[in-house]
């Protein structure tokens, strides 16, 4: 899989997220002893699994949003791997730290967004930082070669007059 179908995979997946978690219907209320948050407007467990509110899921939209915009060579697939690797890193380690498990107060991101987060930043970050394909590395040495000439000494000496019928003769 590419860095590009990456992305775009990652965009439909999380401005699905960011959709279903603006509809009341796919969210269930938060229990008594969750964190409480500053924003409690479409507060609750997506799916009954993953605590949002409406700030995560304008974020979730916005990454769906560049992921597809990514995905389809209008923005850098290996950048927005990079980004988002270091940014769902970032709020992985938060949600496990109590103190910042919601942001100080803006963001729930306890429970089963730990690994929500921490599976999108490590499949990010292969994407991401990987090295470049080796099919891509032989198509560039192929090109080198074929732009090679040979030396017009030397087809002087062979007695080659026309440069086409030298270049067929040293492939063979």
């Amino acid at each position: 899989m590419s860095a590009s179908a990456f992305a775009f995979l990652c965009g439909i997946a999380y401005l699905g997220l960011g959709v279903a978690g603006m509809l009341p219907l796919f969210l269930a209320p938060p229990a008594i002893d969750v964190p409480e948050t500053q924003f409690t407007f479409l507060y609750g467990f997506l799916f009954g699994l993953f605590p949002v509110n409406v700030v995560l899921t304008a974020i979730h939209m916005a990454v769906g949003a560049w992921g597809i915009a990514a995905g389809t060579a209008a923005a850098s697939p290996e950048r927005f791997s990079r980004v988002v690797a270091v940014f769902f890193g970032a709020l992985a380690l938060m949600g496990l730290v109590p103190e910042f498990n919601t942001f100080f107060g803006f963001v729930p991101l306890y429970g089963h967004d730990v690994w929500l987060h921490g599976l999108t930043a490590a499949a990010a970050a292969w994407f991401g930082w990987r090295s470049a394909r080796p099919a891509a590395r032989d198509r560039r040495r192929a090109l080198d070669r074929r732009q090679q000439r040979v030396a017009i000494h030397t087809e002087r000496r062979q007695r080659i007059d026309d440069r086409r019928r030298g270049y067929e003769m040293n492939l063979a």
